[in-house]
């Protein structure tokens, strides 16, 4: 059939699907026992959202095809990224040592405010959620006090000047 017999709103862009949190290439996707479950509640979700997309017949084909292509996508990328995922065992990591799954409480020694003191946890890209204190095991904060054992220091490259921090509490839960 000839272009010339379609009209201009019957052609459709392929939907955008949003990427999820990047992993750095040759990063394994680690996540703690609660990030898999989340990503598993995610999935169950996700499953229920496409099954009522499906039914759901009173939308335009073009709109429920654009949905149901958009469910799909997010569908293969969350499906890849739980079978991806390596369950970090939390009890298994050094108690004294900042690892995978650890909530971290900093003290800054010198470079920025003295005294200062923060606390997050180390998780896997997909439980990262700042505001709940849940930092990526890939950002720059995690990278630079990974390995750091309690009672010592690390450089934390924030802004233009660099802030000391000493690890004053590590936990497992």
């Amino acid at each position: 059939m000839s272009r010339a017999f379609t009209k201009e709103d019957d052609v459709q862009a392929a939907p955008i699907v949003p990427p999820r949190a990047a992993l750095p290439p040759g990063t394994s996707n680690y996540v703690t026992p609660q990030g898999l479950a989340q990503l598993r509640t995610e999935h169950t979700a996700l499953e229920a959202e496409h099954a009522a997309a499906a039914a759901n017949h009173d939308a335009t084909a073009t709109d429920r095809t654009h949905r149901l292509s958009l469910l799909n996508g997010r569908l293969a990328l969350l499906a890849e990224r739980i079978g991806s995922a390596k369950v970090v065992d939390l009890q298994g990591q050094p108690a004294k040592e900042v690892r995978f799954g650890a909530t971290v409480r900093l003290r800054t020694v010198s470079g920025g405010r003295v005294g200062f003191e923060r606390t997050f946890t180390i998780v896997g890209v997909d439980e990262a959620d700042v505001a709940a204190g849940k930092v990526g095991f890939v950002a720059p904060i995690a990278r630079a006090i990974i390995g750091t054992k309690l009672g010592k220091t690390a450089t934390l490259p924030l802004g233009p000047l660099p802030e000391v921090v000493e690890v004053v509490s590590i936990q497992y839960q």
